[in-house]
């Protein structure tokens, strides 16, 4: 089984990808999308976005991140792909599956499959721009308002020369919506050759095992359900490996934790080293809020989350909240 990070903008960025690395299980992490319009992005814009192109395309953890580009000019991407290519990633990814309206409207994103030759002329351009020892990836979704297309935009995709594909399993109208259709990914799989990876709503080890039965995929991206538990990824893998199929809902502190599950006191110091980097490396206005944002989502497998959140979530000065901090969370 291969567990990929997925990138998601606004919430998965390089200060996660750096926590969520430190557990264990990720073999790749997809950095959140660099948007490409007219204009040949110098260096530095493509590392403030993916800083790890500055440590050798890592996180901290010695885990690679790919960058992803997003736009939809085959010929500015390409040249952009060549650049970012240039600092030394593993490979490049690009982005067919972003359902925001804002990069719709400007053509971008899932807007793209409803022209599987756009696709064909994104990936070709690329692949000719990067060095043919890099790798070129893409992430799609199923289609925009429907799935009628799914088979020709990866066929498309494949053809132009990427190889690997990562398969939300829901169009963009769909949005985040359950279910994912899984099995149309499994579809999918029957007619292209390139790596393909099945990616949505995998919130647990059953619904992992669910996907790569429904799939029929060897390889799966993780996402919301990674952030919302931070474990996940080695449970997968300790359930691989012990046969298991199990969930993980129900189990909380003092209780026998699943293989490979943290606890809520193992993870308080990656909470508390999370709040540090933020506070280096996000203005301050933002900084309570990406705290907020990733207690909101860690209550859903953690009960003691819902304290934590509870506690903070009144504050929007940090001073206040490296306080509560000090009182309430075990650091390292």
């Amino acid at each position: 089984m291969t567990l990929l990070l997925a990138p998601m903008e606004g919430l998965l960025d390089f200060v996660l990808r750096d926590i969520l690395t430190r557990v264990g299980g990720v073999d790749r992490c997809v950095s959140e999308f660099i948007r490409v319009t007219d204009t040949l992005l110098p260096e530095r814009v493509f590392a403030r976005h993916v800083p790890e192109l500055l440590q050798g395309g890592r996180t901290a953890a010695g885990v690679l991140v790919r960058p992803q580009l997003l736009g939809s000019d085959p010929v500015c991407l390409a040249e952009n792909a060549a650049r970012l290519a240039a600092m030394g990633p593993d490979g490049i990814d690009l982005n067919f599956g972003c359902p925001a309206r804002v990069v719709n409207r400007h053509g971008g994103g899932a807007a793209l499959l409803d022209e599987p030759e756009a696709l064909y002329a994104i990936v070709s351009q690329v692949r000719r721009a990067v060095p043919a020892h890099q790798v070129v990836s893409a992430k799609m979704r199923l289609g925009f308002n429907d799935d009628s297309r799914a088979e020709e935009c990866a066929l498309a995709i494949e053809a132009g020369g990427a190889s690997e594909l990562v398969v939300h399993a829901r169009t963009k109208a769909d949005a985040y919506r359950p279910p994912a259709y899984w099995e149309r990914v499994g579809d999918i799989a029957q007619v292209v050759r390139l790596q393909l990876v099945a990616n949505g709503e995998i919130w647990n080890v059953a619904d992992a095992q669910a996907c790569q039965r429904a799939s029929g995929c060897t390889a799966l991206m993780l996402g919301r359900g990674m952030v919302a538990n931070p474990s996940l990824a080695n449970e997968i893998l300790s359930a691989q490996t012990r046969h298991q199929v199990t969930t993980t809902d129900s189990v909380m502190d003092g209780q026998s934790l699943l293989p490979g599950q943290l606890s809520w006191s193992q993870l308080q110091p990656l909470i508390a080293d999370f709040w540090r980097l933020v506070c280096v490396h996000m203005e301050r206005r933002q900084q309570t809020g990406r705290l907020k944002q990733w207690l909101n989502l860690l209550r859903r497998c953690h009960p003691q989350a819902q304290f934590a959140f509870d506690a903070v979530r009144a504050f929007h000065d940090p001073m206040d909240v490296d306080d509560w901090m000090t009182l309430n969370l075990r650091s390292t």
